[in-house]
């Protein structure tokens, strides 16, 4: 569940995530025998994750998808920080890849401690977005992994390109930026009988590029690439109080900035308080 979104721009990098973590309960159902789903909200979770560690200040990561590790005990992303931060304490300012790295390996032995399950079904793994400026470099760059199914990181955008990535409660967001429900092509390869082979060319060639919004990512303010990654969690938080279904996106909206000059800089994130308000 929940949503998380990484936008590179020219000025720097944003990372975005909303507020709330699901957890499903088996209940007794209405008839006899019968067990039923109910899923819990918790709205103050934390999706952004940094270290509090001078020499890797200009890296960070967000996480969306499972929102738990531990099957009767369940803990977030954010809760293992701490022990992260310490394995780390004495290292060097880390490349973003190899901070990628070092928190998959982290997270992967996480997962398998709490004898977690060694494959879950497709989209539902914990997935993690780092983002960050290595030592010199003009712009900053982005990686993904999987926990447990793929823990290796991937360059999501090469060095001298822009743009954005989300992940999570995604229907929504694709509709916005891309055009179409990321269910499309297989509705249309069912219906029409394509190919698979046909229907990744018709999704990448055809649909992106026609349907998609024009957006000029390295044109891009750091100021719009906060606005932008804002809009598409509201939106998506808003959208989805009318329909029927998970509604796996919610609580505040935190947003925080990776800069060639300041590092990592929170630019609006929920603070503890009496009433629970951010």
């Amino acid at each position: 569940m929940s949503l998380g979104i990484a936008i590179k721009g020219t000025e720097g990098i944003v990372l975005a995530a909303d507020s709330r973590v699901t957890l499903f309960n088996q209940m007794p159902g209405p008839l006899e025998n019968q067990k039923v789903m109910v899923p819990s909200t918790f709205d103050n979770a934390t999706k952004l994750l940094k270290v509090n560690l001078p020499k890797q200040r200009y890296v960070a990561a967000v996480t969306f998808g499972l929102g738990a590790i531990g099957g009767t005990e369940p803990r977030t992303a954010s809760s293992f920080m701490p022990e992260f931060e310490a394995g780390i304490a004495d290292e060097g300012r880390l490349p973003v890849k190899q901070f990628a790295e070092r928190l998959s390996e982290f997270f992967l032995k996480q997962w398998k401690n709490l004898k977690m399950p060694e494959k879950l079904p497709p989209g539902n793994d914990m997935t993690f977005m780092v983002a960050g400026y290595d030592e010199g470099a003009a712009y900053g760059t982005l990686y993904a992994f999987q926990v447990p199914s793929d823990a290796t990181p991937k360059l999501l955008i090469p060095d001298q390109q822009f743009g954005a990535n989300w992940g999570g409660q995604r229907e929504f967001t694709d509709r916005l930026l891309q055009g179409f429900d990321p269910n499309l092509p297989i509705v249309v390869q069912d219906l029409m009988g394509v190919p698979a082979e046909k229907r990744d060319a018709l999704l990448q060639q055809k649909l992106k590029g026609k349907l998609g919004i024009a957006i000029p990512w390295q044109f891009l303010p750091l100021q719009d690439c906060v606005d932008l990654a804002t809009f598409i969690i509201r939106t998506t938080i808003d959208v989805q109080k009318f329909v029927v279904g998970v509604r796996g996106v919610g609580g505040a909206i935190d947003v925080a900035t990776i800069t060639k000059t300041t590092g990592f800089r929170e630019i609006k994130v929920k603070q503890i308080s009496v009433d629970g308000g951010d």
